[in-house]
């Protein structure tokens, strides 16, 4: 409960929790919270596990097979849930990462993570191209897809949630190369 309220909090405001508003949210004393979690950052590295944890299990390891539009479209709806989901906790685990290894790690999953989708998802066309060109493509879709980019369209230019995936699936599709014929 404690975890659920400090990303509750997060997402109803950008600035970190304190220890007495995530406790009064879950419905515990501060003191109950220092007993769970020894501070705040042992907290937020408990909420982007569990964030981890909740993201890989929404991010099914399947869509990989079919045709090129049912494999954008799977691609990027999963990917706008996932960051119209987990921006908050993202932006505060960035913002205040500190001299924290432990989030650097985390952050580094995640962007690996994301990475290795794009490389499955979008396989078929990307084998076609030579090794440097399959990766300058990956990373363009990686900074195309990124949370922040999801929150610009969102919250900056005003897109619903569907104009924003149309977005996305568009600079995609234009970024990949054709899909060979035997895919």
């Amino acid at each position: 409960m404690v975890i659920e309220a400090y990303l509750a909090l997060l997402r109803e405001n950008p600035q970190v929790p304190t220890a007495a508003q995530v406790a009064e949210r879950a419905g515990y004393s501060v003191r109950s919270v220092f007993e769970r979690f020894p501070d705040l950052h042992a907290l937020r590295l408990a909420a982007t596990d569990y964030a981890l944890s909740q993201a890989n299990s929404q991010s099914l390891t399947s869509g990989f097979d079919g045709d090129r539009q049912t494999r954008l479209r799977t691609h990027v709806e999963r990917r706008a849930r996932t960051c119209t989901e987990w921006l908050p906790l993202w932006r505060a685990v960035n913002a205040n990462k500190g001299d924290s290894e432990e989030i650097e790690t985390r952050i580094h999953f995640v962007r690996t993570a994301t990475v290795k989708r794009i490389e499955l998802m979008y396989q078929p066309e990307l084998s076609a191209l030579p090794e440097r060109e399959s990766r300058q493509i990956v990373l363009a879709i990686e900074a195309i897809i990124d949370f922040e980019s999801w929150a610009r369209m969102r919250d900056f230019f005003n897109l619903s949630y569907e104009e924003a995936c149309t977005v996305w699936i568009e600079a995609i599709d234009r970024l990949l190369p054709p899909t060979p014929a035997d895919s």
